[in-house]
């Protein structure tokens, strides 16, 4: 039986082939500008044609993914006065705008103000909306639509079927974005302004990552001028994490974001030791700030004589007490260190010129740069404010006792400067042990010296595991920008872990932000979150439970496993479903585990690495499946994870992160007994 033409899907089956039609006339219009007589010069040519390059890249029509994935119906046209019985006008809601050849609207950006009541409009709050449908596809075709009559008081409000099996979707290789399943509580987030600061706490599931890229993508719409001067820049824990996540703003048509984590920011020198947590903790305590402040300052020494310039046949001497004037007048101006030292000539260059005036010469800027120039002023320069190298500074400071102890003292105690002393002093900033927190400390000295580059946004996602001095180095990157933070305070498992986000947000530079909390999950089962969270009174005590707002309850199971081979039976059992699974253990188990699946025949990969139809199963070290998402999770002796950190709180955040990864199903093996926290 053929269908009707007039039927809702085949229409909507149309609009969707027509969009697709005109989002490809879109590209081949730019793919045929001729830019040869337009540009002034080669320079020119190059920006233009990088330019149309990443905008044909925006243009890709991705396979598998809608291009629309919802539609409204207003009552009235917005912003315009509407004829009495008039109806308003119809928009379809998708990842980016599509115009056809009249330049008429196809789609709309979801972020475009006109979509905005797509994910706010409620049957209480109807925002002029008379009918908001929802799309169901598979892969990348339409297959079915749902309806909502907002304005209909004789409709009773109704969970949206398509929402939810959009959220509980199977998930096979990166992360996805979340733009058709945006929640209002979500969309304030993603939708707040460029110019504040924002910290998102939330817990598993909450969408809290998503929400913070969607907001980047939010905020390139509505300033994209100004954040393509500024640049933007996503900050994730690890490369497994970045590369999980790399996908999303792609599929939102957004290509210029940077993408990097904290040790990339600051690899100043190469990482080639490790401290103890004794020593890291110290190390980025936001003391060592004030530590380097006065072992930089301290190179500075006030002048003991005068400056004697000579030009031609006259001399011209700056007395040691000018001098003197000069250089406290600059200590007191509290600029940077390297900016202070290239205006110290100049201003002992103005007082030479000063005596040239009243002798009744007229010297002009050439003569002031020529006297900053004189060889005179350049000795006095060195002897009174040396250039300092940021890494040789601190390598000083970690390898000389007499050193840091002038420096440190008030500040650290003896027992804490003894505990970031390198056993070995070396000899040089090549051949040092450095550690990580070694190199945040050569990139505060970096901005004591010369200003840090600031960009116009900053993501900083899973925040709670930095250090103060990582804040900080965090911060100096977006002094004249805003931030999104994001993170859970039950996640931190670093031993010097965020206590609370004020205190972090103060370190960030960031004290105004304002502090949202997510708190309905959308990724996790109920019955796994309920699990997990009865070890929040033990990692996080006040902070709010997750409650899943999922429809379905998922598969939870705790499993008795005394044999290596119970474990990989338990893989090859969630593998019989549709999507991906997680093998999570403790770092120790992780070469036994994987001699037993490759004994079984599983293929597998590590965390990062894109999961495929063909190989859908990862080997995941407990320190590294934070921010990773998996449709089943096995996860292998709970005892060990926690056991596998330095401290036990430290360990059972570790557990209660490893034990939230799963979006359909988790089995929990053991053979020793479990925590008592989860009893």
């Amino acid at each position: 039986m053929s269908t009707p033409v007039d039927d809702p899907l085949s229409r909507e089956r149309s609009h969707l082939s027509a969009s697709r039609s005109a989002l490809r006339a879109m590209r081949e219009d730019v793919e045929a500008l001729d830019i040869t007589d337009v540009t002034a010069n080669w320079v020119n040519a190059e920006v233009l044609a990088h330019q149309i390059e990443e905008r044909i890249k925006a243009l890709a029509d991705l396979s598998g993914t809608p291009l629309f994935f919802g539609r409204l119906d207003y009552l009235h046209t917005p912003g315009a006065e509407q004829a009495e019985g008039a109806d308003g006008e119809r928009f379809y809601i998708g990842r980016r705008h599509v115009h056809d050849a009249d330049g008429d609207p196809m789609v709309i950006d979801w972020r475009a103000p006109v979509s905005q009541p797509f994910y706010r409009a409620t049957k209480k709050d109807p925002q002029d909306i008379a009918l908001r449908r929802r799309f169901g596809y598979t892969g990348g075709d339409l297959t079915a639509y749902e309806d909502e009559h907002l304005s209909d008081p004789a409709e009773a409000a109704k969970t949206s079927r398509l929402l939810q099996q959009e959220i509980e979707r199977p998930r096979v290789g990166p992360m996805r974005d979340i733009v058709a399943t945006i929640q209002p509580e979500q969309d304030e987030i993603v939708r707040s302004g460029l110019s504040g600061s924002v910290c998102v706490q939330g817990g598993p599931g909450t969408g809290k990552t998503a929400v913070g890229l969607h907001r980047v993508a939010y905020l390139l719409y509505a300033h994209r001028e100004r954040l393509a001067r500024t640049g933007t820049l996503v900050i994730g824990p690890n490369r497994s994490f970045l590369h999980y996540i790399e996908q999303v703003l792609p599929a939102l048509g957004e290509l210029s974001v940077q993408q990097a984590t904290v040790e990339d920011l600051v690899a100043h020198v190469e990482i080639k030791g490790t401290d103890d947590a004794t020593a890291a903790v110290v190390k980025g305590d936001a003391r060592m700030a004030q530590v380097l402040r006065r072992a930089l300052y301290a190179h500075v020494t006030l002048p003991t004589e005068p400056v004697m310039v000579v030009r031609g046949s006259r001399r011209w001497r700056v007395a040691q007490y000018e001098l003197e004037d000069i250089v406290r007048e600059l200590l007191d101006r509290d600029i940077r260190y390297g900016a202070a030292r290239e205006a110290l000539p100049q201003r002992i260059a103005h007082a030479v010129l000063v005596q040239m005036e009243r002798s009744g010469e007229a010297p002009d800027d050439r003569v002031q740069d020529a006297v900053a120039r004189n060889s005179a002023v350049k000795a006095a320069v060195k002897t009174v404010w040396p250039a300092v190298d940021p890494a040789k500074l601190v390598l000083r400071l970690l390898s000389d006792p007499d050193f840091l102890a002038e420096h440190a003292a008030g500040i650290l105690d003896e027992e804490e400067q003894k505990a970031i002393l390198w056993a070995r002093p070396a000899r040089s900033v090549k051949s040092a042990q450095w550690a990580a927190a070694d190199a945040v400390l050569v990139d505060e000295a970096t901005d004591l010296i010369q200003r840090t580059h600031s960009l116009g946004h900053v993501v900083l996602d899973e925040a709670q595991d930095l250090s103060p001095m990582q804040y900080r180095a965090v911060g100096r990157r977006c002094t004249t920008g805003s931030a999104t933070v994001l993170g859970d305070l039950a996640q931190g498992t670093t031993p010097w872990a965020t206590r609370g986000w004020q205190e972090a947000l103060t370190h960030l530079g960031k004290q105004d932000a304002v502090v949202e909390e997510l708190t309905a999950g959308f990724r996790v089962p109920t019955d796994v979150i309920t699990y997990a969270s009865r070890l929040l009174p033990h990692i996080a005590p006040g902070l709010t439970p997750v409650g899943s707002i999922r429809e379905n309850p998922g598969h939870f199971e705790v499993r008795s496993a005394p044999a290596t081979t119970d474990v990989v039976e338990a893989c090859r059992e969630l593998l019989r479903n549709e999507g991906s699974t997680g093998l999570i253990a403790a770092d120790a188990r992780i070469p036994e585990l994987a001699r037993a699946l490759a004994e079984a025949g599983i293929p597998y990969l590590g965390p990062g690495e894109e999961t495929t139809q063909e190989t859908r199963l990862t080997l995941v070290p407990a320190s590294l499946a934070k921010g990773l998402e998996y449709d089943y999770v096995v996860l292998d002796e709970p005892r060990a994870v926690v056991d596998g950190e330095p401290d036990e709180r430290t360990g059972l955040r570790r557990l209660y992160v490893a034990l939230t990864r799963a979006v359909s199903g988790l089995i929990v093996t053991h053979a020793a007994p479990l925590p008592p926290q989860l009893a």
